[in-house]
Parts: structure tokens; C-alpha cells; sequence
């Protein structure tokens, strides 16, 4: 069997003149998983054909696992050995013992080494476990070895969000070599969650140099998501500086970006890509264009001008589609028919006048709101959620997952404590619970930085969610009965890296599916997440649609996708926005603070310092503003929603 693999987007060569780097743009992340994986498996077999050695400078988190998850699967199933393989890892957090759930060693044993044929004695990793005094003479030892190897053939990187690249954090100059470093609190923000709090997170890190990674014959750096964006495009189009260590791979002769469509939005070609040269323009990329042009020149859709197309680089739009009035209209039109206070649809009664939008045939609908944790429903779109319970629909929130690993330590002793008095004052027989609370205690008491939580523990802080997630249903109105906890098995880890998604969790959401038959679904579309939970909850939520889709009731049930928790829509995608006022944002915030193991300060804040409620409520006025700016109504709040095409693979 061989993985299908697709090809990157067909773009022109004018649209990548700003390119300081050859990029290549994929689709999607798998698709430039596949492609690194063949590159590699075909190097591998070249270089055994001859009797040589392949070397590979491997990065570690998030990012390459799927390339060696691809690996694995070649390995397996087209007999791919690693027999001739020497490899270099980038980098280890200091110190860290190889058996911890953080160490590099570990997670490369898992996601590769312990799956493949690779000698042990050809795999080479950083040693978190010396003295500071050993470090100096390790990495000069580390620069030996490659060169005694005969040097990188290929290396995979990763990026940063300070656009390091190992962990060469800005400063790090072109020469630096493998060195112990001080890590930059950004990057130890972005590894706070691995770590359960930034305070257990290393201060330090034995890294290669840049000038080590430059000396690699070939390099491949990847990149996904919304949230690599800013630093990729200022990696490719900017100037080469030391605060952006990426940057240095302009000098490389045979150094290359991959990326998927979303970590390469902000690059010109994708983001203003009308500058480079004409284009074929159609509905999206005209609204994007205007709404562009729009807010360079700041000024209302509708008071812009020929001379303001013309002065801001889109004459070739008015060349193809006539005057500015005429586009301006379409635009402010196309906009302005997102804007409903129905979401799912008006009744047909007298009481409610309709305006352009009829009366929808089916009313009630039912509604299910997908979250995957047991807070996203109400920060998303809990001014949506509230205003489709007040008017009349059947509205379900199923909670994917438990979100037990993101409550602190403290809140399941204290709930312990309460269990434990409560069945005291009740005369309820305590000796059960009293035993399972000093279990809870003698475990936190002792438990290490990172340490997993027990069985016990894992399941209070669940029902610590759960509870939250209860008392913002009752307070939005939502019967009990109508909460879904679907707890899917591949979160289940007690770890913040979780198992692949199974078929159990697909069916668990197709049952709901087919038991409730919904007119409307809504899910999470921000893929910033930076734990990957929401992904694997929305690939689900696809592959369960894709299984009902010959369904009656199927037919007609429309896909939402919101955004909130770590990103807004772009106003250019945006197909649905439901206005909210004062007091429906109001009522909002109060349903994300029924969430108190939340408040204040989340375990797994991610990047962004502000709580949930405030980036919830941020972005909401943020989008209303964005409207207001461009001429449209003001509102004190919006949110929005993009439909799904139906594209299960869009993930």
C-alpha cells in the first residue's frame, strides 16, 4: 500500500517574487507531511543503493509527527530500513532525564526510533542529564560526530513563534554552533502546557547553532497553522536579522519552506497577492481585495474610489469589473447579507417582521453545538448559543472531551475535601470517599512537575469540568437532559498528548448524530489550538457527517464553523455574523465565568496572556468594529460563522 500523496498549490512564478526563500504551499499539513516523508524515504534508499550512510537532523514537537508517522507506515508496509540511518536531533530542554514525558529522547522513541530498524548507537540527541560543567565539552563532541558522519544530508526544522529555529532564540547569531541557551519566555509560554504550568517549564536548552543547521546539505522547514503565519511571512519576504534566526536560511543554497495554506496566508501571494501582478479574480477574492483596500485607505466600503483602487494597486480590478461604485455595491451587499439575528432561521409569525429574509419552512430547529472542551461552546458563540435557546430551538451541547488535564492541583483537593464533608454532614457512610481524598492528597502532595495524574485524580478533575459545563447550560437554559458528555477516548491520556483519533470517537459522534437528527450543527473551526484538540475534534465531527450523509434529515443539516477561543475569522469568510448587544455580551461573559476552574488564570493559557472571556469578548467587539469601519451597521459585538463545503479532508 502507498499513501496517496498530492500536489502543491499551481502558482505562477510572478506570485512568489517576494519569496526569499523557495516556499512550497500545500493544501493542507498532511499533504506536506507526505511529501518530507518521500523526500526522506527516498534519500534513504538512494544513499543505500550506494552503501552509504543517510544523515537526518530531526526536530521534535507537534510539527514533524506526521512525517514520521508516514516514515513508520513506509518502514512497515513498503519494507523501508533504517539500518544505513544516522541521525542528529536539534535540541533537549536541560536538564531532563530521558524518561520524562518532556524529554526529546522520549518522544522520539515514541513517534519513531521504537518503530523502526535504526541501530541504537546511530541516533544521537542532546543529554539533558549532565553536570554544567560536561555540557561546554558534549557539544563540541555533538559538532564532531556530524562531521565524522560526514554531515546533514537533510534537516527538518520547525518554527518558533519568535521565528527560532532549534532553540536559537533571537539574539542567536549566523555562526552559533551547539550550545547550551537561555530559553526566551515566549518559547516557554508556547511549552507551558507540555510542562502543566510555564513555572516546571526549563530555563535552558542545549541546542545546534545556527551555523550548525546551515551547514546541513539540505534543509526543509515546515510550518502549519494560523498561528506560524506572521513570523513564517517575515522569515520569507523580510530582512535577514539575528531576532528572527529562521530568517537566516535565505543564505542557504538549498534550503526550502513547506507549508500548509494557513501558515502561509500572510505572505503576499496569498494575503495581497493582487501587488505581484494581475490575477483571476473571482467573488472571495474581490471581497477580499476591497475589504483590503478598505481598510488600508480607511475609509467605508462605500466611499471608495477609482482613485483609491488605482493608488492602492488594483487598477486590474477595475480594468475586469468596471467602475468602483459598481464593485463597491456588490461588496457592501455581499456583506451586509451575513449580518442576521436569526441563526437558525425566523418563524413564521406575524409578530416578527421578516424584512429581506423570509420565513424559514422548518422552525423550530434542532441544533447541536459541538465543543470540544467543556468550555468552548460559550466562549465561541455563547451570545449565539443564548439566542437560539430564547428563540424556541431544541438546542444540544455535546462536550467531546472531559478537559480533565487543564484544572489545577488545588481545586481537586478542595473538591475532595467538600465530597468528604458533605457525605460527614449528611450522615452518608464517608469511608469510600474518605479513602479516595487521602489518595487525592498523598498523590498532589508528592506528585512530580509533569507527573501524570492518577486514575482518581484524573476523574475528579473531569467531574470538575463536567460540573462548569452544567451550571453554564442551566444558566443559558439548556435542559439537563439536552448536555452531551461524549468524554472521546483518544483525550484520555492524562497527558496533553493524546492518542490518534479512533473509530470509537467517530461513532460516539455519529450516535448523537442519528439521535438527534439536527437541522444545524456548529463546531469549532480554530485550528490554533495549540494542543491540536480542536483539529482532532473537528476531524471527527467531518468523519461522522460524511457517514450520515445519505440520511434524510442529513440532507438539509448545515455545518457552522465558529471561532473564538484562539482566533477570529478573517471579515473576507465570513458568511454568517449574529450582531450581539450590550447585554447579550453581557450574558456571555456570565456563561464563560460558570467555568471557575477557568477564571482568572487558565492552566493552559497558551501564547495569548489574556483570559478566555477577555479574548472572547475582544475579538467579538473586535469583528463588530471591523464592520462598523467598513460601513456597515454598529453593533456591540459579533460573531461569526463559516459553513463547511462538505470537504471531510479539510483538517
Amino acid at each position: 500500500m502507498t499513501a496517496m500523496t498530492t500536489q502543491p498549490l499551481n502558482e505562477s512564478p510572478a506570485l512568489r517574487q517576494r519569496d526569499r526563500i523557495p516556499t512550497t504551499v500545500y493544501e493542507k499539513s498532511s499533504d506536506v507531511s507526505l511529501a518530507v516523508a518521500r523526500e526522506i524515504a527516498d534519500l534513504i534508499v538512494a544513499k543505500a543503493a550506494k552503501g552509504e550512510n543517510a544523515v537526518l537532523g530531526l526536530a521534535t514537537g507537534s510539527t514533524p509527527v506526521s512525517v514520521y508517522n508516514e516514515l513508520i507506515r513506509i518502514h512497515n508496509e513498503e519494507k523501508l530500513s533504517f539500518a544505513n540511518v544516522i541521525t542528529f536531533n536539534l535540541d533537549e530542554y536541560y536538564p531532563m532525564q530521558p524518561h520524562e514525558l518532556q524529554s526529546y529522547v522520549r518522544f522520539m522513541n515514541e513517534h519513531l526510533f521504537d518503530h523502526v530498524d535504526i541501530p541504537a548507537e546511530n541516533v544521537n540527541i542532546p543529554d539533558g542529564t549532565l553536570s554544567v560543567e560536561q555540557v561546554f565539552d558534549h557539544c563540541q563532541q555533538f559538532e564532531q560526530k556530524i562531521k565524522d558522519a560526514g554531515g546533514i544530508d537533510i534537516q527538518i526544522l520547525g518554527i518558533g513563534r519568535t521565528g527560532h529555529i532549534g532553540f536559537n532564540e533571537p539574539g542567536s547569531g549566523k555562526e552559533s554552533r551547539t550550545r547550551l541557551i537561555t530559553l526566551d519566555r515566549v518559547t516557554r509560554m508556547d511549552a507551558a502546557s507540555d510542562f502543566f504550568g510555564e513555572e516546571n517549564v526549563p530555563r535552558r536548552a542545549i541546542t545546534m547553532g545556527v551555523g550548525t543547521i546551515l551547514e546541513a546539505r539540505r534543509v526543509i522547514l515546515m510550518a502549519f497553522g494560523e498561528g506560524k503565519a506572521p513570523v513564517v511571512a517575515k522569515a520569507i519576504e523580510g530582512p535577514i536579522t539575528p531576532q528572527i534566526a529562521a530568517s537566516f536560511l535565505q543564505e542557504h543554497n538549498n534550503a526550502k519552506f513547506m507549508l500548509d495554506r494557513a501558515a502561509a496566508a500572510h505572505l503576499t501571494r496569498f494575503n495581497s497577492p493582487w501587488l505581484l501582478g494581475p490575477i483571476d479574480w473571482d467573488e472571495k477574492t474581490i471581497r477580499k481585495a476591497v475589504i483590503w483596500l478598505a481598510q488600508n485607505v480607511d475609509k467605508p466600503i462605500l466611499k471608495l474610489t477609482d482613485e483609491d483602487y488605482n493608488e492602492g494597486g488594483l487598477q486590474d480590478l477595475l480594468a475586469t469589473q468596471g467602475q468602483a461604485y459598481d464593485i463597491n455595491i456588490d461588496v457592501f451587499r455581499a456583506l451586509q447579507n451575513t449580518i442576521t439575528g436569526w441563526p437558525a432561521g425566523k418563524p413564521a409569525d406575524a409578530k416578527y417582521p421578516t424584512g429581506r429574509r423570509a420565513a424559514d419552512e422548518v422552525f423550530p430547529k434542532r441544533v447541536v453545538i459541538f465543543s470540544p472542551h467543556p468550555d468552548d461552546d460559550v466562549i465561541s458563540m455563547g451570545g449565539t448559543l443564548i439566542r437560539l435557546v430564547d428563540q424556541g430551538h431544541e438546542v444540544h451541547v455535546a462536550y467531546q472531551t472531559s478537559g480533565n488535564i487543564a484544572v489545577f492541583d488545588e481545586d481537586a483537593s478542595r473538591f475532595a475535601d467538600f465530597a468528604n464533608e458533605f457525605n460527614q454532614m449528611f450522615e452518608i457512610d464517608p469511608a469510600n470517599t474518605r479513602k479516595i481524598e487521602e489518595h487525592i492528597d498523598t498523590f498532589l502532595r508528592n506528585k512530580q512537575p509533569g507527573q501524570v495524574d492518577s486514575e482518581p485524580v484524573q476523574k475528579i478533575k473531569g467531574l470538575i469540568r463536567r460540573g462548569e459545563a452544567k451550571a453554564a447550560g442551566r444558566y443559558c437554559g439548556i435542559p439537563y437532559e439536552k448536555l452531551h458528555f461524549l468524554d472521546m477516548p483518544f483525550y484520555e491520556t492524562g497527558r496533553v498528548r493524546k492518542k490518534p483519533l479512533g473509530e470509537e470517537d467517530i461513532q460516539i459522534i455519529v450516535d448523537l448524530l442519528e439521535k438527534v437528527q439536527p437541522h444545524q450543527v456548529y463546531a469549532a473551526g480554530d485550528l490554533s489550538d495549540p494542543h491540536g484538540t480542536h483539529r482532532t475534534c473537528l476531524s471527527a465531527i467531518f468523519q461522522a457527517m460524511e457517514r450520515v450523509k445519505t440520511r434524510d434529515w442529513a440532507a438539509d443539516c448545515a455545518v457552522w464553523l465558529y471561532r473564538g477561543a484562539w482566533q477570529e475569522w478573517e471579515p473576507e469568510k465570513i458568511e454568517m455574523a449574529v450582531p450581539l448587544s450590550p447585554q447579550e455580551l453581557l450574558r456571555k461573559r456570565n456563561a464563560i465565568f460558570k467555568h471557575e476552574s477557568q477564571k482568572d488564570r487558565a492552566l493552559f493559557p497558551g501564547h495569548d496572556a489574556r483570559e478566555f472571556w477577555q479574548r472572547a469578548e475582544d475579538r467579538n467587539t473586535a469583528t463588530a468594529e471591523v464592520y462598523d469601519n467598513l460601513g456597515l451597521a454598529e453593533y456591540e459585538g459579533i460573531e461569526a460563522f463559516v459553513k463547511w463545503d462538505g470537504d471531510v479532508s479539510s483538517v
